[in-house]
């Protein structure tokens, strides 16, 4: 009889610790990190797909977040969505050919805006627009096309 009881604790702990690394987990390794810059200034941009991009998303140059998505819209004239994110004002030479695409952080895919820098000698001011953007990669659209390619290749032989 003890031992049941000494086993149904233990099992009972071994749950409730699971319970608590999830947690922490979700709270702690989802891309919370903090972004508060008092001057910033504001870039948008145009993507054919945003897949799971939220707002609040990091943008990051070289791995650093110097910035956070503020908005995203959906532009029925163009077709695309339009994400509006601002950048730490101590960021202010990034040339204004750079390349924003869409990115994956990690195992449990948070999505953020990674930034590549251009060349041009002119660089990003309040309420410029990167012109040359990569879309997310949708996973779903991937295997799709896996899927697809692959009955064609069963069928030509």
């Amino acid at each position: 009889m003890q031992q049941t009881r000494t086993v149904e604790l233990g099992t009972g702990l071994f749950a409730l610790l699971g319970m608590g690394a999830l947690l922490f987990l979700t709270t702690h390794a989802t891309g919370t990190d903090d972004f508060d810059a008092d001057l910033t200034y504001e870039v948008t941009a145009r993507f054919e797909n945003v897949g799971s991009l939220r707002k609040r998303a990091p943008v990051a140059m070289a791995g650093v977040t110097i910035g956070r998505v503020t908005y995203i819209e959906f532009d029925p004239v163009s077709l695309q969505a339009v994400v509006t994110f601002v950048i730490d004002s101590r960021y202010d030479q990034i040339p204004e050919d750079s390349d924003a695409s869409i990115l994956t952080a990690g195992l449990l895919g948070s999505q953020y805006i990674g930034l590549t820098p251009g060349g041009s000698p002119e660089f990003l001011a309040d309420g410029s627009e990167l012109f040359f953007t990569q879309s997310a990669v949708v996973l779903e659209n991937l295997i799709g096309r896996f899927l697809v390619r692959g009955e064609q290749g069963d069928t030509q032989e």
